[in-house]
C-alpha cells in the first residue's frame, strides 16, 4: 500500500504550523482541502495522527513519529530539487534565518542578498531558545545563538565576543558616567529581557557569583521593548556592545568587572549543510570573519 506524497506533505504541514488554516496557507491551498488530504490518510491506513479540537489541533504519539519521518524526507526532496536544478542553483529560492540578534549578521546577509539577488532571505527573531526550535523543526536554514550547543548534530561558526553594557536614559544619574561595576547594579531597578534570553542568564549568573541581588523592575519581550522601557526611566537595562547600536535617547556604559563575554555562533544541521545555499551563506560569514582577522594583524 502507497502512501500518497500529497496527503503526507499536508499532514506535515498540518504538524509544522500547529493548525489546518496555517498549512493551507503555507501550501497555497484551501483549509478543506488540507483537512481532506490528512483525513484521506488517517482512514487509509485506519490510524489517528491528530487530536483536534475546536482551537487547536496536536499531534497524537503516532502524529509525532510520523513527523520525525517526513521532517527528514522532506529535506531530502529539497536536496534532490536542487542537485537536479543545480545550473539553476542560487538563481531562486529561499534562505531562512533564525536569530537571537540579526546585527551581528546583517553586513554578511547585505552581501549575499547583493550577490544573488532571487533568492528571497527571510529573518525570524527570538531568543536562543526558540532560534534552535526553529532550527530543529526545520523551519529555519541556521540559526544564530547567543550561547554554546553541544550537539553533534549542528556544524557551529562561532563569531568575535562582546563586552556586557548597561544602558540608561538620558537623564539618569549615571548617564555622565564612563563605565559601572557590579556592584552598582545591586538592588537597583533593572529591565530584565523575557526567561531564555542568554542577555538576562549572563547577567544573573555574574550577580550571583558576586553575591549580589537582583530587582527586576519589569520584564519584557524581546531588545526594543527594553530599549524603550529603558528610555522613559523604568530601570536599567543591559546588552552586548554589538547590539546596542545608536540612540541619542540612552547612554551606554561598559559593566568592567563582568568576566563573561557575550558570544553569538552561527549554526546549521550537518544533514543540510551541503546545501548551495547554506553552504554559500556560510562560506561569505567564514571570509568577512577571515577578513576581519587580517585587519587586526595588520
Amino acid at each position: 500500500m502507497s502512501v500518497s506524497h500529497a496527503q503526507l506533505k499536508a499532514f506535515h504541514a498540518v504538524a509544522i504550523h500547529g493548525s489546518f488554516t496555517g498549512a493551507a496557507e503555507r501550501l497555497f491551498l484551501t483549509q478543506p482541502a488540507i483537512s481532506d488530504q490528512v483525513r484521506k490518510l488517517e482512514e487509509r491506513f485506519g490510524v489517528l495522527l491528530f487530536h483536534r479540537n475546536k482551537r487547536s489541533v496536536r499531534l497524537t504519539d503516532l502524529g509525532e513519529r510520523l513527523l520525525s519521518i517526513t521532517q527528514r524526507l522532506f529535506v531530502i526532496e529539497a536536496e534532490a530539487e536542487e542537485l537536479l536544478q543545480d545550473s539553476r542553483a542560487l538563481l531562486t529560492g529561499t534562505l531562512t534565518l533564525a536569530v537571537d540578534a540579526p546585527v551581528h549578521v546583517l553586513p554578511q546577509i547585505a552581501r549575499f542578498c547583493q550577490l544573488y539577488p532571487g533568492i528571497s532571505v527571510k529573518i525570524e527573531t527570538g531568543n536562543t531558545d526558540e532560534s534552535l526550535f526553529r532550527l530543529y523543526n526545520y523551519q529555519a536554514d541556521l540559526a544564530l545563538l547567543g550561547r554554546d550547543v553541544d550537539d553533534e548534530r549542528l556544524l557551529s561558526l562561532p563569531l568575535p565576543d562582546d563586552q556586557l553594557l548597561a544602558f540608561v536614559a538620558r537623564n539618569h544619574p549615571w548617564a555622565g558616567r564612563e563605565s559601572i561595576c557590579l556592584a552598582d547594579l545591586d538592588d537597583t531597578p533593572l529591565v530584565l529581557r523575557e526567561i531564555g534570553s542568554v542577555t538576562r542568564q549572563t547577567l544573573e549568573q555574574e550577580m550571583s557569583q558576586a553575591g549580589l541581588r537582583i530587582r527586576p523592575s519589569i520584564q519584557v519581550e524581546g531588545r526594543e521593548a527594553a530599549r524603550e522601557a529603558v528610555v522613559v526611566g523604568i530601570g536599567v537595562g543591559v546588552v552586548s556592545a554589538a547590539e546596542f547600536g545608536a540612540d541619542s535617547r540612552v547612554c551606554a556604559m561598559p559593566i568592567r568587572d563582568c568576566s563573561q563575554r557575550m558570544k553569538e555562533t552561527l549554526v546549521c544541521l550537518k544533514e543540510q549543510s551541503s546545501r548551495r545555499v547554506v553552504a554559500t551563506f556560510l562560506e561569505i560569514v567564514r571570509d568577512s570573519l577571515q577578513l576581519g582577522a587580517n585587519s587586526k594583524n595588520a
